[in-house]
């Protein structure tokens, strides 16, 4: 039985932070659709990931209308919950400051403008964050104007933040809980 709102969208932008890891988990999930911001597109095959393995495992939004058409699948009541992960500081730094000019900052916008809760995996959120890189590890430093992002998108109705993987898996769980709905076990 199909009912509305029975999909995750996650939206994922230029961020190669813990990339890997925040896919795994969205195969993880049951019904999960992909949005993919422009900068995604070009970030991720820099980490071996192509279109077409994507697809694999997802339906693919992409980032190819200046008006970011596939919004229009949350006034469909497609979703219950939009993840954006990772999040480049660029993109919470939008979401903060309600500027939504690409597929994943007008996925969040609109979903909070409709009550549909969101979920985002900030990537600067420690004084020091180390971070795979396409071909080495780098170690990062972010700014004051980041940490004071982070804690705009805090205060932002319908949001949760969450700053690691382990805290976005932790926050999916409960959101699955709170949907009565189960982790896939599925390898596939």
């Amino acid at each position: 039985m199909s009912s509305p709102g029975g999909r995750f969208a996650w939206a994922i932008t230029g961020s190669g932070h813990e990339l890997l890891e925040s896919l795994a988990l969205a195969r993880r999930l049951p019904a999960v659709d992909l949005f993919l911001s422009a900068a995604a597109e070009e970030v991720l095959p820099m980490y071996g990931i192509t279109l077409p393995s994507l697809r694999e495992g997802f339906r693919l939004f992409r980032d190819k209308t200046h008006s970011a058409v596939p919004v229009g699948t949350l006034y469909e009541e497609h979703y219950h919950t939009v993840v954006v992960a990772p999040a480049t500081s660029n993109t919470v730094a939008k979401c903060a400051l309600g500027i939504s000019d690409t597929l994943p900052t007008n996925m969040f916008a609109q979903a909070g403008k409709l009550g549909i809760p969101s979920l985002v995996f900030a990537c600067d959120t420690e004084p020091v964050v180390l971070t795979r890189a396409p071909h080495d590890w780098v170690t990062l430093r972010p700014r004051r104007i980041e940490f004071e992002n982070v804690e705009r998108l805090r205060a932002i109705e319908h949001c949760s933040v969450v700053c690691s993987v382990a805290q976005l898996e932790a926050a999916l769980a409960a959101r699955l809980q709170a949907l009565s709905l189960a982790w896939n076990t599925s390898s596939s």
